[in-house]
């Protein structure tokens, strides 16, 4: 049994995400770029992230997308399921039909069940936090985001630029100034 590739994009795209937590949101684009998936599939999975609550979006200049919260407390399986992932090594997708409608369960049925209720017990024991911290412990450094050049033009405080007069100081400037 293999996890197709919506479950393995979803959590790829997360991790990525994940190890950016803390850089302010950050496009699909440069996501897509990074791990080389296609921008509209992303922008499918992570509509289905956003439903989900595992994301926020940000829209606008310098928007993107952001964990929905901690990478502590998003595991593996809250993203696979949330992209609607089956997790299934039945033949029957646990109907118990697997030797067809009248037939009922196969004699390896059970051990594919408990197959599913152990991978979904791994899967919801590892969180996107472990993944990042063992990307990093294998030397995985992340780029600081680039200022873009709309955040440059922007300046947090006001900047005091001097005022230059052009015009007269007094009445008799005022008359010299016409008279020229």
């Amino acid at each position: 049994m293999r996890l197709t590739t919506k479950g393995r994009f979803a959590v790829t795209a997360m991790v990525d995400l994940a190890l950016r937590e803390h850089s302010g949101p950050v496009a699909l684009a440069a996501i897509a770029q990074r791990q080389q998936i296609s921008l509209s599939y992303l922008e499918q999975l992570f509509g289905k992230l956003r439903r989900a609550e595992l994301v926020e979006s940000t829209r606008g200049p310098g928007g993107g997308y952001k964990l929905g919260r901690s990478s502590a407390t998003i595991t593996v399986a809250d993203v696979i399921l949330a992209v609607d992932e089956a997790l299934d090594a039945t033949g029957c997708g646990g109907k118990e039909n697997c030797m067809g409608h009248d037939t009922g369960a196969c004699l390896t049925h059970d051990l594919w069940t408990r197959l599913n209720e152990r991978m979904l017990d791994y899967l919801r024991s590892v969180s996107l936090k472990q993944i990042v911290e063992e990307q990093r412990a294998k030397g995985v450094v992340v780029d600081e985001p680039q200022i873009s050049s709309l955040k440059r033009a922007f300046s947090p405080s006001p900047v005091a630029k001097p005022i230059r007069v052009t015009a007269p100081n007094s009445v008799f400037d005022l008359g010299t100034a016409l008279s020229k």
